[in-house]
């Protein structure tokens, strides 16, 4: 089998890796092992997640930080509330939609709100944020999402009591 053939098809153990690869010269170089493209697609994609969580602790500081405007401290605390928040506003368990927020929506936020941040605070932010370990919980944002839901709940329930009422 041709090595480059093999190195873009995902092969799941390093035995069949190995296996595959083959040097056209005896004297040449030992064999390289082949590693599965979607692993490499795996860690850029943790590397990402990793980035997105380092960044959401940046907007949760930058929402307490006096160096950053207040527009940015208002957008930061709510993207940070959101994405910390326990409670989606779209349930994860509602099919395609319900990791929608958590893939594009809150990396959409975070990506507009650092922008409104000054780039020497958020280098020292970023920087704070890796040496903390600890996820921060935002329980105001927790609230918010509750009363979102509240509140929707009682316009759908007046909306079916006046319904019912009009018959």
């Amino acid at each position: 089998m041709n090595p480059k053939r093999s190195n873009r098809i995902g092969y799941r153990s390093k035995a069949m890796a190995l296996l595959l690869t083959r040097t056209d010269d005896a004297r040449a170089a030992p064999a390289k092992i082949l590693y599965p493209t979607n692993m490499q697609w795996l860690d850029r994609a943790r590397t990402w997640a990793r980035g997105i969580k380092r960044d959401v602790v940046v907007l949760w500081l930058a929402a307490r930080d006096r160096r950053v405007p207040w527009y940015a401290k208002l957008a930061a605390g709510a993207v940070a509330a959101y994405a910390l928040s326990p409670v989606d506003l779209i349930p994860d368990f509602i099919p395609v939609f319900g990791y929608l927020d958590d893939l594009v929506i809150v990396p959409l936020g975070i990506i507009a709100v650092i922008k409104l941040i000054p780039a020497d605070v958020l280098a020292q932010l970023r920087i704070e944020a890796t040496k903390r370990t600890e996820r921060p919980v935002s329980r105001g944002g927790m609230i918010a999402i509750i009363a979102t839901w509240v509140l929707l709940a009682a316009l759908l329930l007046w909306m079916v009591v006046d319904a019912s009422a009009v018959r």
